[in-house]
């Protein structure tokens, strides 16, 4: 007996265990896509598959029904499991098991992102009885590593100008916007030379940090920024050279400590200087009660950079924009561009700044990337960039979204909260593939997601599913 049989609803459930009997990690997909293949030839619908697994099942749309809407989900999972669980993820499916309200495997992670879109869309496929327009649906690969499947997916076969993405983990909510982004780095190549004075190392340390993505609306400050700054105030006051900075190993992170070691002719003066600085940084970061500035002397590591470096690398970091450039018009407090310098990788030879750009509007994203290539070339820096992806821009009108809301609070009795979110999704690619696209994502509660801890409520799911299947039937 199958362990998930009698839930309801009853086919989304079915073919979630199948998916679940199905390795499919990122960049293991293949056994999964050929499945999704032969479920549609089995079913005689018209399907597409390409080189790198992507595949799309079109059904023709029910009796008295024109419209088209473009369903999609992404095949691969996040594979982690216990110390202790001996089963091989790679060639191995999912053991679930269920616990009252919430679906869980046993020690793996569940793979309900994304598992779920995959069984409700092949749930929707499978049942004549329901009534829907021409369903076109899109199952992505490599979502979790490096969005590929949908960067490189080809959308001739799809008409549909509405598209609902089943790529959500909140019921009750509906995602409507997300950035895109890239990766900017500014290089600064700096020669050394012999400088009289006492070294010293800075560290601030303290400040609250976090996803430069997720948190960059609430204020936070940036330790890289901050020891910039500091830097500058020194250099404008004593005679400085710098000899290291920075620090981090991530660029999508809000950076909560970093450092500088400095050699200066005037000790006391330089200690003045920081002193009065943390004053009146602790005045101005009150939500950082841990925030601190640290000074120790210490020996030269590397030989100290002449003035023109010094002046070059602090000159562009302190001026460097950073944080949020554009709120969304519509969406209260809610960032539409931003960036944050999460990497400065100081070497004997040069000094590496790497910044991560989010926009929903791709024109934005551009504008902020150009700001940092003037500023670096300016100063004398080299610029570039890498990892770009596209965002899915905020619409202030809507018909897909609306028709959500108004189903969600037909059935519930509430609002549907419309949010935006800060990060790369899928949907940017598509939005930008197929112009004029109309798009939500949509999903049912799951927590604990990417850990072993993960589950899905069984309840939500249920509910997610009627208010897709109301959505469907209402577009004709």
């Amino acid at each position: 007996m199958a362990v998930l049989e009698g839930l309801e609803p009853r086919g989304v459930f079915k073919y979630f265990e199948k998916i679940a009997s199905i390795p499919h990690g990122s960049g293991n997909t293949k056994q999964l896509s050929d499945y999704l293949c032969a479920f549609a030839k089995e079913r005689n619908l018209e399907y597409y598959q390409d080189e790198i697994n992507n595949v799309i099942i079109i059904k023709e749309a029910s009796e008295g029904y024109t419209d088209t809407v473009i369903l999609q989900g992404h095949m691969d999972m996040v594979c982690q499991k216990t110390m202790d669980y001996t089963k091989d993820m790679a060639k191995e499916g999912i053991d679930l098991y269920i616990d009252g309200d919430l679906l869980k495997a046993k020690g793996t992670t569940l793979g309900g992102d994304d598992g779920m879109a995959v069984a409700m869309m092949l749930a929707l496929l499978d049942d004549e009885s329901i009534k829907h327009p021409r369903l076109e649906c899109v199952f992505t690969v490599d979502e979790e590593t490096t969005l590929g499947g949908a960067e490189f997916i080809d959308v001739a076969p799809l008409k549909g100008k509405k598209f609902i993405n089943l790529d959500s983990e909140d019921e009750g909510y509906a995602t409507v916007s997300c950035a895109g982004g890239a990766s900017s780095k500014a290089q600064f190549e700096v020669t050394r030379e012999a400088f009289e004075g006492k070294t010293l190392e800075i560290q601030i340390s303290g400040l609250t940090g976090g996803h430069s993505g997720v948190e960059i609306n609430k204020g936070f400050g940036s330790a890289h920024k901050d020891i910039a700054r500091l830097c500058y105030e020194i250099l404008r006051k004593v005679d400085m050279r710098l000899v290291a900075i920075g620090g981090g190993t991530a660029d999508n992170v809000i950076p909560k400590e970093s450092m500088a070691v400095v050699k200066v002719k005037d000790y006391d003066k330089t200690l003045e200087i920081i002193k009065e600085f943390e004053e009146v940084v602790k005045h101005e970061r009150k939500f950082d009660p841990g925030y601190k500035v640290t000074v120790k002397e210490v020996t030269e590591a590397m030989t100290p950079m002449d003035e023109k470096s010094t002046k070059q690398v602090v000159s562009f970091m302190h001026c460097a924009p950073n944080g949020i450039q554009e709120l969304t018009i519509g969406m209260e407090n809610f960032p539409q561009t931003s960036l944050s310098l999460g990497i400065v990788d100081c070497q004997e030879d040069n000094v590496l700044f790497v910044f991560a750009v989010r926009s929903s509007v791709d024109s934005e994203r551009e504008m902020v990337c150009h700001k940092l290539e003037a500023l670096a070339n300016a100063i004398g820096g080299k610029y570039d960039e890498e990892g770009v992806y596209p965002g899915w821009e905020y619409q202030l009108k809507s018909d897909l979204r609306d028709l959500v809301c108004q189903v969600y609070t037909e059935q519930t009795g509430k609002e549907l909260v419309v949010e935006a979110i800060h990060a790369g999704l899928e949907c940017g690619f598509f939005s930008q593939k197929i112009p004029g696209l109309d798009c939500v994502s949509i999903g049912p509660n799951m927590r604990n997601v990417h850990t072993t801890e993960e589950y899905i409520e069984i309840g939500s799911t249920e509910r997610v599913w009627k208010t897709l299947l109301e959505v469907l039937a209402r577009l004709k």
